[in-house]
């Protein structure tokens, strides 16, 4: 089954790519990787989750704020290749969550991108990844996503 058709089974519908807040390019592609920028939790262009994971926002829904984002990130690929059936590999994803002092769950949060891409790419979603706390993300996100992608050789769109 394509990744594209995985999508449409699982009932899930990529958001329109993400604009910059500022002077940079939601992804680029060198050679067979795709770079994502970071992408904070979107919905329709308004912040979904803001604040502090363990304060502000749970751990439940900052899980989902790293699902957000991580579809954001696949957006911004299938906007470089054309279609996600030129990822051959999810290979690093890196969650930066801003963490209450006191919240140490960063790796929970975490799973929220990386059981997303296991469940639209299979073993091609396994990847290597960073969960890290820090005090404060842009424009007061709770999570923020980047992803480093590896796809077929080809001219994209992008």
């Amino acid at each position: 089954m394509s990744y594209e058709a995985r999508l449409k089974e699982l009932g899930i519908t990529l958001p329109e790519v993400p604009r910059p807040v500022a002077a940079y390019v939601p992804a680029v592609r060198t050679g067979n990787l795709v770079f994502t920028s970071g992408q904070i939790p979107m919905v329709e262009g308004t912040l979904r989750y803001k604040g502090k994971v363990g304060k502000d926002v749970s751990p439940e829904e900052a899980y989902q704020a790293a699902r957000l984002c991580a579809l954001g990130a696949l957006a911004a690929i299938r906007a470089q290749v054309g279609s996600l059936d030129r990822i051959e590999q999810i290979v690093k994803v890196t969650v930066f969550v801003s963490s209450d002092p006191s919240f140490t769950g960063q790796p929970e949060v975490a799973n929220g991108a990386s059981e997303l891409f296991l469940q639209i790419f299979g073993d091609a979603g396994r990847h290597a990844r960073s969960a890290v706390g820090c005090p404060v993300l842009p424009r007061d996100a709770a999570v923020e996503v980047e992803v480093l992608a590896r796809v077929a050789d080809g001219a994209g769109p992008g």
